[in-house]
């Protein structure tokens, strides 16, 4: 067997091993833990007040939209700072593409802003 292929079984040995004993906590605090059912605990439950009404509410779509956004833009933002940290190694390749990225991230926020997606209400 070569050493690559002895590297990967090393890898799977240990994968088993952690599956196994996650598997055997698992049983184990199944085995242990009592098991008294009662009404009270599968109601919700948030910030010490009795949930009225039903659980379920309609949540328009903006809000999921604009999480979106704040994680894309706050996510190619991470990108800039190694690029400014070695820009003079880049030299002007590096400074051109990153002028095409912002250029092309200031164009999604402009089309955001234009489709009224960062309006809160």
């Amino acid at each position: 067997m070569s050493e690559f292929y002895r590297n990967y079984l090393t890898v799977a040995i240990f994968t088993g091993i952690a599956f196994g004993l996650l598997a055997g906590v698992l049983s184990l605090g199944k085995l242990v833990r009592p098991v008294r059912p009662q009404a009270d605990k599968y109601v919700s439950y948030e910030s010490g007040v009795d949930p009225v009404g039903d659980g379920w509410a309609q949540t328009p779509i903006r809000y999921y939209v604009f999480a979106l956004l704040f994680v894309m833009f706050d996510v190619e933002a991470v990108f800039i700072f190694p690029w400014a940290t070695r820009l003079e190694a880049y030299g002007w390749f590096g400074a051109i593409e990153m002028i095409a990225f912002i250029v092309l991230l200031a164009l999604g926020l402009l089309y955001a802003w234009r489709k009224k997606v960062l309006q809160w209400i």
